[in-house]
């Protein structure tokens, strides 16, 4: 990645994204590389969270649902994540968790193909994508079910049996990255729909949804979007297939008309359909501001600088001789997503002794330490402390102070 042998100091002068960092409120003494579960603070985001709170609700009240537009946040921010994640204007839309909002595209996708009655995805997906396939089947009866196939065969395990081709991009413990134009036109041949999850992808680099033809799409905004925990999640419906689709939680926001207040549900024709109950105002808010940390750049600059941290950081590690201590589960870097795994059999408890000298990384069952790289507040010389602090953990095994290996509820 890197042809000659350059400092921290050097590459975070050379770094075009250098001034970003300015735009988060980040703890003094701490190197950050967990923004692939949860973003840091963007400062225009705090800036929202005290306006929305202490201005539009405190002062002008249930107003603001015109005066500040709160009615059209799901649309406005939307449009915004679809820009993100190459995606024409009124093809997404912010509301609910991807939990519920998987619920609503398999059950939307799956009327569409009334003959087929096979779901397929990875045995290795995020669970609750996993857990959501499993509590619709429980509804739909027996006649459905769920198949497993191979992350790193997945073309050759389509069938025309297949409704739908539910995968996550990057897979959330090793960040193999999937090829999302190739695998979708391979399935488009089978007459299978495709859903896919972009929980460790939008925000992290270039993402074409209309290119690639996909179908469907969902996924979170608290990771590399910067949301916020628990920040409204998104879904993706492609322009093609926003008439026949029929979404089962027919909830009033999601009414062509919700201010008629019918007895009888008649749904939006639009996006908007996917929208249920009244939208979360202040985490929407937040969320709103914290995209803007993204203004004036592009994704391919920020994927570039995620691959450039990748390359030094593991270059470090190597000169450091953490190579002996670790397992890189991880693939080659262009086909891994904005993060590195290593597998290690006390992974809990070094990532606990990690924390505790000021570098925040995480783990994830059963043994691996994960590592992930948010381009735009983190610099080269993050890294290479945070690389001498595990060189250093691992030398004097200080992961086997008992304190680290008790395990939290949080993992």
């Amino acid at each position: 990645m890197m042809n000659k042998v350059f400092s921290a100091q050097q590459l975070d002068e050379k770094d075009p994204l250098r001034e970003k960092v300015h735009e988060f409120s980040l703890p003094k003494n701490t190197v950050y590389l967990d923004g692939n579960s949860l973003g840091a603070l963007p400062k225009a985001a705090k800036e929202r969270a005290s306006d929305v709170v202490n201005r539009q609700w405190g002062e002008d009240l249930i107003t603001s649902w015109n005066k500040n537009d709160w009615i059209a946040l799901p649309q406005i921010v939307g449009d915004k994540v679809g820009t993100l994640v190459g995606a024409k204007q009124g093809q997404v839309v912010c509301c609910d968790s991807i939990s519920i909002n998987l619920f609503k595209v398999l059950s939307a996708a799956i009327k569409m193909q009334p003959s087929r009655k096979v779901i397929a995805t990875t045995r290795d997906n995020f669970p609750t994508d996993i857990y959501m396939v499993q509590g619709l089947i429980d509804l739909l009866g027996e006649e459905y079910s769920i198949r497993y196939i191979d992350e790193h065969n997945v073309e050759n395990a389509l069938t025309d049996d297949i409704a739908v081709l539910m995968l996550t991009q990057v897979n959330f413990r090793s960040g193999h990255k999937l090829n999302m134009k190739q695998v979708t036109a391979e399935a488009q041949r089978k007459g299978i729909l495709t859903l896919w999850d972009l929980a460790h992808s939008a925000g992290a680099f270039v993402v074409e949804l209309d290119d690639c033809n996909v179908d469907f799409a969902v996924g979170c905004t608290y990771k590399y979007l910067n949301g916020g925990p628990g920040a409204p999640a998104f879904i993706y419906v492609a322009e093609r297939h926003q008439q026949a689709y029929k979404q089962p939680l027919s909830g009033w926001m999601g009414h062509s008309s919700p201010f008629a207040f019918s007895p009888d549900y008649t749904p939006d024709s639009s996006i908007k359909q996917n929208l249920c109950g009244t939208p979360g105002v202040i985490g929407m808010s937040v969320l709103d501001a914290a995209l803007s940390v993204f203004d004036g750049i592009s994704l391919k600059a920020i994927d570039e600088k995620s691959k450039k941290l990748q390359a030094f950081f593991i270059a470090e590690a190597k000169r450091e001789g953490l190579s002996s201590h670790f397992v890189n589960v991880s693939p080659a870097i262009q086909q891994r997503g904005s993060q590195v795994a290593f597998a290690h059999d006390d992974a809990y408890a070094i990532c606990q002794a990690w924390i505790d000298e000021g570098v925040i990384a995480d783990f994830r069952a059963p043994n691996i330490l994960r590592v992930g790289f948010a381009p735009l507040y983190l610099t080269f010389s993050d890294i290479e402390y945070a690389v001498k602090k595990l060189a250093l953990i691992m030398r004097e095994k200080r992961y086997d102070n008992p304190k680290y290996k008790a395990q939290q509820r949080v993992t």
